[in-house]
């Protein structure tokens, strides 16, 4: 990597990036953001790494999850409380049923850009360019509103600095202990709704109860009061991450410090574009978004780029096809992972490929759908004998009805009572603590089949 500057990537042609029209305030702001301290820390993304490496092998679980796009008008600490917290319902969930380590990764503290399908769009005969999230410009449907101003980075660093610092006071404050998140989750399975879950949710009290008759608990181990939580981020707006950019004094190797993760979107993973060259040369663990126009030839040619070393933890592979279309897709780029001996982590994002319009005029998603995909990336897996490592949702931990299905059967009807997103559809709490309890099935026969393998 010796070639690589963080510069680099403004040589490259870029899709799905802003165009500001004052140069001189954009680079007054990269200037000022290049003095901030950087939101993360080397040491934290390389024990990232490590878990995500762990997860690869099957010895961890990865559950990512956190709004579509960050909101500067819905920050609150009670927003992020909440999310944060139904993360930890789902991944207590979760490490029941595959019973290794869940490593918890938010969409949070930093995933205010989103792509957008077309620059423009056009509401009443009127064509604006589009809202690309507010890192960017504004959700108001005026020209003003839709100029690209750089300020906003700064509020951007800024929102992301305080949710930041209330993370990590939730995961090392005893908010994250591991008998309060239960208690949150038998909340969830005394409605009638959720009874199915109930027996899971039981079992999982009874070795909580085991644990503290043995004497494990938060406040005899430290473990169990605490947690490690990540952040990531799609790595959308360079001006961004090249300002937050940091050497890592005791590697002497560039870090992101704008998230322990960044990933490359599905529409800006071209191997010699600008957002590939830029993510090459962090030393954090990437996140590459696999949908159903990557083929074979371009995975070798991005995994050469962005893991040259072929190290573990360093590539996650995030496969997005749409439920019925897995099978199609994903076994070709399977095994062209093994052909090349290629470390990766697999996890499946159910949502991107799920999008469809509702009669209502909504743009929904819905529960049986996500489900599917997810069963089928698990099956196909299974069929290939490879390691199906996690998962990643668009979720909220407010009860918004943006997706429809689940226990509390949201319809098209429905929709409109609490739709908040800016962008796309998103689980609720509900939904995504369902969604757990039924990835949880899928992980508990994953590994009842390994072993009544391993007894053959």
């Amino acid at each position: 990597m010796g070639d690589w500057q963080k510069t680099n990537w403004r040589n490259k042609p870029r899709v799905q990036m802003p165009d500001y029209p004052d140069a001189a305030a954009l680079g007054a702001v990269e200037a000022q953001l290049a003095k901030y301290p950087p939101l993360v820390f080397a040491g934290e993304a390389r024990k990232l790494k490590k878990a995500l490496g762990a997860a690869a092998e099957g010895k961890a679980f990865v559950l990512q999850g956190g709004d579509c796009a960050e909101s500067f008008a819905e920050f609150s600490a009670d927003n992020i409380r909440d999310t944060f917290k139904v993360m930890l319902q789902m991944a207590m969930v979760l490490t029941y049923g595959a019973k290794v380590p869940v490593v918890k990764i938010g969409r949070m503290a930093g995933q205010f850009a989103k792509p957008r399908t077309a620059p423009t769009e056009v509401i009443g005969g009127v064509e604006l360019p589009s809202y690309r999230g507010d890192i960017i410009n504004d959700l108001d449907f005026t020209p003003e509103a839709r100029i690209p101003n750089p300020a906003k980075m700064l509020q951007a660093y800024t929102q992301a600095a305080a949710t930041l610092n209330l993370l990590r006071a939730f995961s090392t404050g005893g908010y994250a202990d591991i008998h309060r998140v239960h208690s949150w989750t038998l909340g969830f399975t005394d409605g009638e709704d959720a009874e199915k879950y109930r027996e899971l949710a039981n079992r999982i009290q009874d070795s909580l109860d085991f644990m503290a008759a043995a004497g494990l608990t938060g406040e005899t181990n430290h473990e169990l009061h605490t947690v490690d939580y990540y952040t990531s981020h799609e790595a959308l707006l360079l001006e961004y991450e090249e300002a937050l950019c940091r050497i890592d004094s005791t590697t002497g190797l560039p870090v992101a410090g704008s998230g322990h993760m960044i990933w490359i979107g599905d529409r800006t993973r071209q191997p010699d574009g600008a957002h590939v060259e830029f993510c090459r040369g962090v030393q954090n663990p990437i996140g590459l978004k696999c949908g159903p126009s990557t083929t074979p030839d371009d995975l070798k040619k991005l995994m050469a780029k962005l893991n040259p070393n072929n190290e573990a933890g360093r590539l996650t592979l995030i496969a997005r096809f749409g439920a019925g279309k897995v099978g199609d897709h994903l076994p070709k780029l399977v095994r062209t992972v093994r052909e090349e001996g290629a470390k990766v982590l697999w996890t499946c994002d159910p949502m991107h490929g799920n999008t469809v319009k509702a009669a209502s005029g909504y743009k929904t998603r819905l529960f049986d759908s996500i489900l599917r995909e997810v069963q089928e990336f698990f099956a196909v897996h299974k069929a290939e004998g490879t390691v199906p490592g996690g998962v990643h949702f668009e979720m909220t931990g407010k009860d918004v009805t943006e997706c429809t299905g689940g226990v509390r059967a949201i319809t098209d009807e429905d929709l409109g009572d609490r739709y908040h997103t800016a962008c796309d559809p998103r689980l609720n709490a509900s939904q995504s603590l369902e969604l757990a309890f039924l990835v949880a099935e899928e992980l508990s026969n994953l590994r009842a089949d390994r072993v009544a393998r391993a007894a053959v």
